[in-house]
């Protein structure tokens, strides 16, 4: 199957302006595509990969400048536009700023790749117009190359590589029969219904502090100044250390959990609206702004759709099946009895059964994972009754994504 690995590249001077170049007339060619696109759509006509590929050609022979870049990344970045067209709506793309898109480009052929081991830390890539190229070996391959991605992050150039393992999902996972439900929260990063708690901090006191100083120094610089940039440079390297660190531990917890689980069952949370912005306009302002600010920071420090994603990869090695159900009541609801009410919930943590017959204590995270779990199984009641026979109201029902292939 096909994955990613991620190398660190230590260009030269000419190289890292070479880079740059090639970034820029790709970012150039997005937006003039994009352009073309839209113009189409107003007129009621359709504009796609193909007509535009080939009017890149003919736009290569007037402008000197879009040569160059290898003619193979400026038609990636065509077809890239027009999957995004296709997935999200014309209207819906956006352009890519100078200021704030961060620098990309595709080398799709597999056959103008080459890699070469330098020693025991180092090696090089030959790529196009580029030439040798110096990276940091801090894995293995373990496959066969089928394209390269050069970006930009945080000052630093690195190389992705997509590789074909060789690796097939198991048919039946190696423990048949186990499950787990997860719960993500902003206290805790994700507690199981097994009782295991996930949790770590992805930024330093001392980051923490720094970072704020340069919030501070940002808001007092002049746009478009040098000391700008250079305070947002230092705030990027800051927040690439969290962001991977982030990511380390999505991968490692999901690993965890697919090693041990045939069955992993999440709650079906739209994050992306869950931490949408509560500021409205002058006249119609948003309430508890400030406070739903400070919610949205707490959910996406959290990583939730960063799990989901490290679970729906480490899933195909395994052959474990992600199952994402109703989220409702999940955590009003006990696991014991299934009575549901809001006063069961005495605490953020704590989870008190209030049904004379039942009297459940647990860790209320626990609590609600264990919910999501007989979920994933069969519908869990979303109409608040006692669960003491099936509600005459809608049944959420389980949405499973499947096992990746």
């Amino acid at each position: 199957m096909l994955s990613g690995r991620r190398y660190r590249l230590e260009l030269t001077a000419v190289q890292a302006e070479q880079c740059q170049e090639f970034a820029d007339v790709c970012r150039s060619v997005w937006n003039t595509g994009l352009e073309q696109r839209r113009g189409y759509r107003r007129r009621g006509a359709w504009m796609n990969y193909a007509p535009q590929c080939k009017e890149l050609a003919d736009a290569k022979r007037e402008h000197e400048w879009l040569k160059a870049a290898p003619s193979h990344i400026l038609q990636q970045a065509l077809k890239d536009l027009d999957r995004a067209c296709r997935d999200h709506g014309t209207f819906k793309v956006r352009w890519r700023s100078k200021a704030r898109w961060a620098p990309s480009f595709r080398f799709p052929d597999a056959k103008q790749i080459s890699v070469e081991r330098l020693g025991r830390k180092w090696a090089r890539v030959k790529l196009p117009k580029l030439g040798w190229v110096r990276f940091r070996w801090s894995r293995p391959l373990g496959g066969e190359i089928r394209s390269a991605t050069v970006s930009r992050k945080s000052g630093r150039w690195f190389v992705s590589f997509l590789v074909d393992d060789g690796a097939v999902t198991p048919g039946l996972h190696a423990m048949p029969g186990t499950a787990v439900g997860v719960d993500r929260g902003v206290a805790t990063a994700a507690v199981t219904s097994d009782g295991e708690f996930f949790d770590r901090e992805f930024i330093t006191p001392g980051e923490r502090t720094r970072y704020r100083r340069l919030q501070q120094r940002l808001a007092r610089t002049k746009k478009g100044s040098t000391n700008r940039r250079k305070t947002i440079s230092a705030m990027g390297r800051i927040m690439a250390r969290v962001t991977d660190r982030r990511g380390d531990f999505c991968a490692k917890m999901a690993a965890h959990l697919v090693q041990k689980n045939a069955l992993v069952v999440l709650e079906d949370l739209r994050v992306k609206n869950m931490s949408a912005s509560a500021s409205a306009t002058v006249a119609e302002p948003g309430r508890r702004v400030r406070q739903k600010a400070g919610l949205n920071r707490a959910i996406l420090d959290k990583g939730w759709h960063r799990l989901e994603l490290a679970l729906t990869s480490a899933a195909r090695y395994t052959g474990t099946t992600l199952v994402k159900v109703n989220p409702a009541y999940t955590s009003q609801r006990c696991y014991a009895c299934g009575f549901v009410t809001e006063g069961n919930r005495e605490s953020q943590s704590v989870f008190v059964c209030k049904n004379p017959g039942c009297g459940n204590v647990d860790h209320a995270d626990v609590n609600a994972a264990k919910n999501i779990r007989h979920a994933g199984g069969q519908p869990v009641s979303a109409c608040g009754d006692l669960g003491a026979s099936r509600s005459v109201k809608q049944e959420p029902g389980s949405r499973a994504t499947g096992q990746a292939t």
